[in-house]
């Protein structure tokens, strides 16, 4: 009887628990999460935050005892280091565990940016259900909160405080709101459309340091302060910006990015860059021990690179193809996209695959300010190979098809360059000319 160790209690840990359970009823099965939590979902915080579900509406599987049921061990410990070649885990506690089998599902943490102030009461990541409770008790309506980045998971934050009636501010470090997935076009229409639902965008600045507004501001403002002559301004916090403005916030939430959690395996021999390079059945370098999720460095079929693609689909894909792997059964991921589909306040953007573009490519791009609608195409030869859009829904599914989907649009490649609005009838020329209707149609549902 095998035992199989799962790090991570995320959708890609229970996934992969779930497919080993079905795979092997007799083997032992162990899932480790370093939250002492029920195994639950981040990308439901935003709708607890707004109290859209409670709790337990978070929750990966809603029943109690799920886990027991399955005879699934649930241990809620931090691995501090693996031994590759002893076959074992060790945990915070001391405890070891020895597997025959590990898949190592640790998702990603939040980028802690060097900035004074960070550790002050008040201040927030918005990662963790913990972390949603501490946001819930200070965001109430009217309070003032201020958000570090305006990148992907900046922006469903954003949207959820902005739900809860707070006045809220925005600092981005880049020039434009989301520029890891939009271009200059797409990313300051973004900004415009969050500045008229009345949230203040601050691009191009940085937080230089976070303070207690009761502290006095400045030299001339410490000085005041050392000859007991006041200069405090209440409670809460005071925040300074790289500019030289100062904003006075009750809550600041750092949402400033996430990496790869594999900082516990330093020196374990498993092979990592900006992930844990996998191959395609998801096993690193050392036989017997798989990656899967937000920590996995897998293979993109557009890019012909590897990357790490942080989206859920991904992770579940890569969790099964993982878990039937260590039971024996040879199976292959068909590879990763990035794919990227954000709900800004009701205005809903995409970006997929190479959306910047590819040397010697080509690209087609549509815009209508007046009516908040952008589109941006990338050619590879006759290959579309990346997306951006802003406003503009109806093309969603057909814009990952095309390129997912990898179709040759010969003639087609011109006919989009005149006008990149003719994506659908170029998709159903293409597709089905090429027999890949039907697939795309299975991406688009999933």
């Amino acid at each position: 009887m095998a035992h199989h160790v799962i790090l991570g209690a995320g959708p890609a840990g229970i996934i992969a628990a779930e497919t080993l359970r079905k795979q092997r009823p007799q083997d032992r099965i162990t899932v480790v999460g370093d939250e002492r939590e029920t195994p639950y979902s981040r990308m439901a915080i935003p709708y607890l935050l707004i109290g859209k579900v409670g709790e337990q509406g978070t929750w990966l599987r809603k029943g109690s005892t799920h886990f027991a049921d399955l005879r699934i061990d649930i241990v809620q410990a931090r691995v501090t280091q693996v031994d590759a070649k002893g076959k074992s885990v060790t945990l915070d506690k001391g405890q070891t565990l020895p597997f025959d089998n590990l898949l190592i599902a640790t998702g990603s943490h939040p980028v802690r940016p060097p900035i004074p102030g960070l550790d002050l009461p008040g201040v927030h990541t918005c990662w963790t259900l913990e972390d949603a409770r501490a946001i819930a008790a200070r965001a109430k309506p009217g309070a003032r909160v201020l958000q570090m980045g305006a990148g992907f998971i900046g922006c469903i934050i954003m949207e959820a405080l902005k739900l809860r009636g707070v006045e809220l501010s925005v600092v981005e470090m880049g020039d434009r709101m989301v520029p890891r997935m939009m271009g200059p076009m797409a990313g300051g229409m973004i900004r415009d459309w969050c500045e008229a639902k009345g949230v203040k965008v601050y691009t191009s600045a940085k937080v230089e340091a976070i303070e207690n507004a009761s502290e006095p501001a400045g030299l001339v403002g410490k000085i005041a302060g050392a000859l007991g002559l006041g200069g405090g301004s209440g409670s809460g916090l005071r925040v300074r910006l790289s500019g030289g403005q100062t904003i006075e916030a009750d809550l600041v939430i750092s949402a400033t990015g996430v990496r790869p959690a594999i900082g516990f395996l330093k020196d374990s021999g498993i092979s990592c860059l900006q992930g844990i390079l996998t191959d395609e059945r998801m096993q690193t370098n050392v036989p017997g021990i798989y990656a899967a999720g937000d920590c996995a460095e897998a293979f993109d079929m557009v890019s012909g690179k590897t990357i790490v693609s942080a989206i859920q689909p991904n992770a579940a894909d890569q969790a099964r193809v993982a878990a039937l792997n260590m039971v024996g059964q040879h199976t292959t991921l068909k590879g990763v996209t990035q794919i990227n589909v954000l709900d800004t306040l009701g205005l809903i953007s995409t970006s997929f695959g190479n959306w910047q573009g590819v040397d010697g490519g080509e690209h087609a791009e549509l815009t209508d300010k007046a009516a908040g609608r952008h589109l941006s195409l990338q050619f590879k030869d006759d290959l579309m190979v990346g997306c951006n859009s802003v406003g503009w829904t109806e093309h969603v599914g057909v814009m990952r098809g095309l390129v997912e989907g990898q179709v040759r649009l010969g003639e087609w490649k011109d006919k989009l360059k005149q006008d990149p609005t003719l994506l659908m009838e170029a998709y159903l020329a293409c597709a089905q000319g090429q027999g890949q209707w039907s697939g795309a149609q299975d991406t688009r549902r999933r």
